[in-house]
């Protein structure tokens, strides 16, 4: 019995959440226009375990481009109201819209003149009706029977999710402007290496040299299952890239491929960085230019290395002394 209250625990808090997708509407898109044009700070509020979820929310945003702060709705009616400012937008999180605090708080924020936005699973609610933008994350049931809360605050922090995810995008906030603000995580410390210390080296180099035919560059691609195979000259020097991407789209003009050399397959002067060069610089290529791979070469062109995606997230075992 334990084992199936525990799965339809989560059976439920899953329905709810996929129930949200069909609420994303223009009451959303207006919400992060809103958030986006402001010119000051998102400020969430709510009480008890609304309060819990609305401080996570706060600490997403706040990583990831949205400068946030949490405001209890008791403590700003007696002098935390000095935090807010009219340039600022309002959060208010109630699964019921009847929260007594927050809805005798809702008043004040507006005359200050801040814009308010609501998650509410009570469409006809007071907070519902003293807001700008109403968002339904109301849930037909909770996991649990004597209705504690429980797919209603999973449903509150999924569309916290969708919220601080949705801005990301929209504000343009990159992986390297995520490395500035956590230098100490897993992700910073990788994008803080030097290339030198996680590119692959010359034992994984998918090299040919330019007079190689198009048979033998799709054998190395496959040797080494990186999807691109680097050309190099006479003196190892790199002259070209070929992708599977580039196959792909010869197939489809149906090309004769095997009748081609690699020479007139090959990308030209491709984008390239030293080993030395930090690793959010190739981060940064990747992301502007929607490529994988780099070929990482010395300071006479030769080739020295790889420089995978996967090898930049961390797929498989990281570690940070330049050893595998």
């Amino acid at each position: 019995m334990i084992i199936e209250h525990a799965k339809d625990v989560l059976r439920t808090e899953a329905e709810a959440i996929l129930k949200l997708i069909d609420r994303i509407g223009t009451e959303f898109e207006t919400a992060v226009e809103m958030i986006c044009n402001s010119s000051g700070r998102l400020i969430v509020g709510g009480i008890g375990k609304s309060g819990i979820i609305g401080r996570k929310i706060v600490a997403t945003l706040n990583s990831t481009g949205t400068q946030s702060f949490f405001l209890h709705p008791v403590e700003a009616m007696h002098g935390d109201l000095g935090m807010v400012c009219a340039d600022d937008v309002f959060l208010a999180i109630s699964k019921s819209g009847e929260t007594e605090e927050l809805n005798l708080l809702l008043p004040v924020i507006r005359r200050i003149g801040c814009k308010i936005i609501a998650f509410t699973g009570n469409l006809f609610s007071n907070m519902a009706k003293n807001s700008d933008v109403t968002i339904d994350v109301g849930v037909e049931k909770e996991a649990c029977d004597i209705d504690a809360p429980t797919a209603s605050t999973t449903a509150m922090l999924a569309m916290g999710d969708a919220l601080a995810v949705a801005l990301i995008h929209k504000k343009q906030f990159k992986t390297s402007d995520f490395k500035k603000i956590h230098p100490g995580g897993m992700l910073g410390q990788r994008l803080s290496c030097k290339i030198r210390d996680i590119m692959l080296g010359a034992d994984f180099l998918p090299l040919l040299s330019d007079d190689a035919s198009m048979e033998e560059a799709v054998a190395e691609m496959d040797r080494l299952g990186l999807g691109v195979v680097f050309i190099s000259d006479s003196e190892k020097r790199l002259c070209g890239i070929i992708t599977d991407g580039d196959l792909r789209r010869m197939m489809v003009k149906k090309k004769p491929i095997f009748d081609l050399t690699v020479k007139e397959v090959m990308i030209r002067n491709p984008r390239t960085l030293s080993p030395d060069s930090p690793t959010y610089d190739a981060l940064n290529i990747m992301e502007q230019h929607q490529i994988t791979v780099l070929p990482i070469t010395d300071a006479f062109g030769k080739v020295a290395g790889i420089l995978h995606l996967h090898d930049i997230l961390g797929k498989g075992e990281f570690k940070f002394n330049g050893n595998f």
